[in-house]
């Protein structure tokens, strides 16, 4: 076994799903599968009470059925991956984090069955992605199983790690990868002026030059390392998020850095990530540099 797949389970439908993606995700890395649930004492005894041993029982007994429905569903998915589960006791956030910090990948789903209606994304799946020591994987209710790996590409530390990801997923599945690198006026860095005499002055279509040269340069002897990829360049003038969601129609997985290059010092999540997991048509991953 190579190295170890994790996925939160509590009962809900994106958790099931988060389950079978888990399972597929540890069979292509010939990786081990824990399916962990976070468990919490139950909300109307306070702490410190005396709990009615009952109370208590049921409630574990509730924790250890949900996972073993996961274990049970990820050996039906990937009979060849060893799966084990696990019931700890704590908040989903900090239990997923600290299974993180010994994964290789996290899954999640996107809205736990404790969320409010019409939330597009749980608390624990922001959270997750913004603190998760590894790289962590949203599923939503639509995928394409046979689309292409699609990648945001903006020239960050994070963004490198992403590109780095993708490719190495890609080569996992069997399929393409769309390299997508968005930008306008208002985001892109001006060039350095050609003509040292006019401190301003770039000829027409200087700045797409440039853009086209920030996703080139990202992908540069990536294709000596992950020579059976087939990738495509795609370069877009528009806003990043709605570039990226649009083109996420067509993807199984659309990866994104946790921050990009114009976000603010300090934020774990960056707008686009964020409005990428809330948004996307796929699956999500988010890579931190």
């Amino acid at each position: 076994m190579n190295g170890r797949v994790v996925v939160g389970v509590d009962g809900s439908p994106r958790g099931l799903d988060a389950v079978a993606y888990s399972a597929h995700a540890a069979r292509s890395r010939r990786a081990a599968l824990r399916v962990v649930h976070a468990f919490v004492r139950p909300a109307h005894l306070p702490p410190g009470a005396v709990s009615p041993r009952p109370v208590l029982e049921q409630a574990l007994e509730t924790a250890n059925d949900l996972v073993d429905e996961g274990v049970r569903l990820a050996r039906t998915t990937a009979a060849e991956v060893s799966v084990s589960g696990l019931v700890v006791h704590g908040e989903a956030l900090a239990v997923l984090e600290a299974q993180s910090r010994a994964a290789d990948l996290v899954v999640v789903g996107s809205r736990g069955r404790g969320g409010f209606e019409g939330v597009l994304l749980g608390s624990t799946a922001t959270g997750l992605a913004a603190h998760g020591r590894c790289p962590v994987v949203v599923v939503r209710e639509q995928t394409e199983p046979y689309g292409p790996v699609l990648v945001g590409v903006d020239g960050s530390p994070a963004g490198a790690a992403a590109v780095r990801f993708a490719l190495a997923e890609a080569t996992r599945l069997g399929a393409p990868v769309v390299a997508l690198h968005a930008w306008t006026t208002w985001n892109a860095p001006m060039p350095p002026p050609q003509d040292p005499s006019l401190p301003y002055a770039n000829p027409p279509g200087a700045l797409a030059a440039a853009e086209e040269r920030v996703l080139t340069e990202a992908l540069s002897g990536l294709g000596e390392r992950y020579p059976d990829v087939k990738v495509e360049h795609r370069v877009v003038h528009g806003p990043t998020r709605q570039a990226l969601i649009e083109a996420s129609r067509t993807a199984r997985l659309t990866v994104v850095g946790s921050r990009g290059r114009g976000g603010f010092t300090g934020l774990l999540l960056g707008s686009v990530s964020q409005a990428v997991l809330h948004h996307a048509h796929s699956p999500v991953a988010v890579v931190r540099g």
